[in-house]
């Protein structure tokens, strides 16, 4: 009968210490192979990489995706570290200067192989790098393991070592910047927002106060970009939708499209603001967020068709998606590389498919070419390119019109690693539902597109916005919001 954990779990938290004195962070792989620099945000504190962890990183270096790449990432930072000391007996973080991020503690590669508990007796590279916190424990050292993995979080707490997630890049979902607010207004506020075709920001302080716990006022700010529904308080069939101009005091009036969008018109007051956001040159990034049906895809491409086939505004349309399935990835479907790039990019073709067809879309060049051989010739042609987000490394993407679908499964280092490839002259759409996401060591708080929404807003040349409405069916529509 195998030896319970729980005295083992008592004795070891009646030893952990207390006091000021630094932390000691145990890092577990997926913690690296989700972000590389993860080795420098821990400040003063010690770093601690147990030596499975190099093993399982080097078993990983010659993976030719995100997990790779990272992986080989984390090595390097390891390599020039070990230029200033033996990293089996610390150096110091800050001896990289400003590559450290301001990091002041050390790192150190444990080495040694730790008697394990009982219950962790088996040979399993996840059991003897919790050994390795759990050694730390037992040397009364303030210890943390940290883990993506939630699993070996429970395992590692059960023995009695204090085990946390890696916060580092997480936000708040259940709070997530939605992009637009509601407000209860009175009639003058709206007359003056049509009349003079834009409203002061301070005219709606007072619409815009809280009252907090302690009994003080604070006033929302309305950062550029964000949307403002206006309802009189005295007449709900008066109402006004404006937006907060970018680098000014003022709201502007959004009126309702007087054309479709390639063929698509909103639906509801959420997608008139994506269409006002995908339809702004000036505005640079765009992140629609929303579950199943909203009409984030379908929104992003058909501005994206408008701007490049009927506008002529950028030179070509991207769409990418990371290689993320709910099952066998990209390299196991069968055929050549453009065959295994149908299966995999067919919800996009899904929606190009809707919108070249006579139903979705103006008549065009009333040719006697089906749907299929209308795509075929703009991919031909090199106006409408559709690739996953493999073949977007190291590449510079000016002059483009660029759409990254399913961005919830991107972690918060791949986004970064996308928006930095974005040249002059391009406009990048991020879409995703943060309720589906199909990345192991990603939730609805530490996927990029999540992180992106918060960090990046208040920019004057990024707007976001939650579609909360789905529009696909009305069975869809009932299986959103019951199932």
């Amino acid at each position: 009968m195998p030896e319970s954990p729980a005295p083992a779990a008592k004795e070891q938290t009646e030893t952990q210490p207390s006091g000021k004195e630094p932390k000691f962070y145990v890092l577990d792989t997926n913690v690296l192979l989700h972000n590389p620099g993860a080795l420098f945000v821990f400040q003063e504190n010690h770093v601690v990489i147990p030596y499975p962890v190099l093993e399982e990183l080097d078993a990983m270096k010659r993976r030719e995706d995100d997990v790779g790449r990272a992986a080989r990432s984390a090595i390097r930072w390891l390599d020039r570290l070990r230029k200033y000391g033996k990293l089996t007996e610390g150096v110091p973080l800050s001896k990289l200067g400003a590559n450290a991020g301001g990091a002041t503690g050390t790192l150190s590669i444990d080495i040694n192989d730790h008697d394990r508990p009982a219950i962790l007796s088996a040979d399993k590279p996840d059991n003897r790098i919790i050994a390795a916190a759990w050694a730390l424990l037992h040397l009364k050292k303030r210890v943390i393991f940290v883990s993506k993995d939630l699993a070996a979080r429970i395992k590692s707490d059960s023995l009695g070592v204090r085990s946390e997630d890696f916060l580092n890049q997480q936000v708040d979902a259940d709070r997530l910047y939605t992009g637009f607010v509601e407000l209860h207004t009175s009639s003058a506020e709206i007359d003056t927002l049509y009349r003079d075709r834009m409203l002061a920001v301070e005219d709606l302080e007072k619409y815009l106060e809280v009252k907090m716990d302690d009994g003080t006022t604070k006033i929302r700010e309305l950062t550029p970009n964000q949307y403002v529904v206006l309802s009189d308080v005295e007449d709900e069939a008066h109402s006004g939708l404006a937006r907060r101009l970018a680098d000014t005091e003022h709201l502007i009036p959004v009126a309702s499209q007087k054309k479709p969008t390639f063929g698509i018109v909103a639906r509801n007051v959420q997608q008139t603001m994506a269409l006002d956001l995908l339809m702004d040159d000036d505005v640079k990034l765009v992140t629609l967020l929303g579950s199943a049906g909203t009409g984030k895809t379908l929104l992003a491409i058909a501005a994206g068709m408008a701007k490049v086939f009927q506008e002529e505004r950028y030179d070509k349309l991207l769409v990418a998606r990371p290689i993320m399935p709910m099952g066998r990835d990209i390299g196991y479907l069968p055929g050549d590389k453009d065959e295994k790039l149908g299966a995999w990019m067919q919800p996009i073709f899904d929606n190009l498919t809707y919108l070249m067809s006579t139903r979705g879309a103006p008549n065009q060049n009333a040719e006697s070419r089906t749907t299929e051989q209308r795509i075929d010739k703009l991919i031909a042609d090199g106006r409408l390119v559709l690739e996953p987000l493999t073949y977007i490394r190291g590449r510079s993407i000016p002059h483009q019109f660029m759409i990254v679908d399913e961005a919830q499964n991107l972690t918060p280092h791949e986004v970064k690693t996308i928006v930095s490839r974005i040249g002059e002259g391009t406009k990048l759409i991020l879409t995703g539902d943060i309720g589906q996401i199909d990345h192991p060591y990603l939730d609805s708080s530490s996927n990029g597109l999540s992180y992106t929404v918060e960090k990046m807003r208040g920019l004057g040349i990024v707007g976001h916005i939650t579609l909360q409405k789905s529009e696909r069916s009305t069975l869809a529509s009932l299986a959103a919001e019951r199932l």
